[in-house]
């Protein structure tokens, strides 16, 4: 029971246990909203893990979330590499075969310190990373500003005047009559035949 509000369960009205604490900060900038959806489902996965002092040894690993229905190691994959470019998430211990799974911290979180990181991972870690980043998708949609080249204007010409229409109608330069024959087309002489006599 709430000492200040005894009718009420719990401290904030919310159902009981715990939750991830993701700030508004987080959802409201331009790299979330670059990211895939995949790619902000293992977020949440990730910052689900995170208690009070395990920031740096978060899981990633098809074995651990197989059990919360992640099924295809290439989509966790790419959505892990996705978060890492984006500044999310930093690696914090780089795994290898047979056994040995990859750590992970939050960038929007303060890094714990434990003695097994990798050498130069502690170092390298930048809080809130993601709001320094570029979006992924869409970075501008504004049109190019170009590189300051010469405008596309009409092209001035070659100095000569504009076309005038022809002085008077035009004339036939042959001497047969446009008006048809009486006659039978086969049977009138061709033009060359009547200037040659």
């Amino acid at each position: 029971m709430n000492k200040r509000n005894p009718g009420r369960k719990g401290g904030s009205g919310r159902d009981a246990g715990g939750f991830v604490a993701l700030p508004w900060t987080v959802l409201d900038s331009p790299a979330y909203a670059a990211l895939s959806h995949p790619a902000r489902s293992l977020l949440m996965e990730i910052a689900r893990q995170f208690v009070r002092d395990n920031n740096g040894r978060l899981l990633t690993s098809r074995a651990h979330l197989a059990a919360r229905g992640w099924k295809s190691a290439a989509v966790i994959d790419r959505a892990k590499h996705e978060l890492l470019d984006a500044g999310f998430i930093h690696e914090t211990v780089k795994g290898h075969r047979p056994n040995k799974a990859s750590w992970y911290a939050v960038t929007w979180q303060t890094l714990d310190r434990h003695p097994a990181y990798d050498v130069g991972a502690a170092e390298t870690f930048v809080r809130s990373a993601y709001a320094r980043t570029l979006p992924l998708k869409n970075a501008s949609l504004g049109p190019s500003r170009g590189t300051g080249g010469p405008s596309i204007d009409p092209s001035r010409g070659t100095g000569t005047g504009p076309p005038v229409p022809s002085r008077g109608p035009i004339r036939a330069t042959f001497a047969l009559s446009p008006v048809p024959s009486e006659r039978h087309h086969l049977d009138k002489p061709s033009a060359a035949a009547t200037t040659t006599h």
